[in-house]
């Protein structure tokens, strides 16, 4: 990014893009772009009719969704499904080192799933050493 008389440009791609005045001037009228400001009970109406929906007969439901592409299958087989049922957790007060905590949480939320994540691949591979 570097400035230029009166405007800025942010190379993107080797593309140089020109805002207005500056950079956060110009984020703040992109986010003001996709907000949306309603008062308090106000709701947005759909466009959906609910009238032509309910009037549909399950065979119609059915062929739309299946010349739908994006749709999920409606033919599953569920035969062959496992239940796996997740190793129950127990609450533990632990002391670990500020920075790896850190380091943890700066990846953002599951940092304990993370955590256990990591030391699960530890204890694994001390079983096989053992074996």
């Amino acid at each position: 990014m570097r400035q230029k008389a009166g405007s800025w440009q942010w190379y993107s791609r080797g593309e140089a893009v020109e805002f207005a005045s500056s950079l956060r001037g110009a984020l703040g009228q992109m986010k003001q772009e996709r907000t949306v400001v309603r008062r308090w009970g106000q709701r947005k109406r759909g466009k959906t009719d609910w009238a032509a929906v309910d009037a549909l007969t399950d065979k119609e439901i059915e062929d739309a969704v299946r010349s739908d592409p994006d749709a999920v299958p409606l033919d599953v087989d569920w035969s062959k499904a496992i239940l796996v049922i997740p190793p129950k957790k127990k609450a533990i007060s632990i002391r670990v080192d500020e920075d790896v905590l850190d380091y943890f949480k700066k990846e953002g939320a599951g940092y304990q799933r993370r955590m256990n994540a990591v030391l699960r691949s530890y204890m694994q591979q001390k079983r096989k050493k053992r074996a």
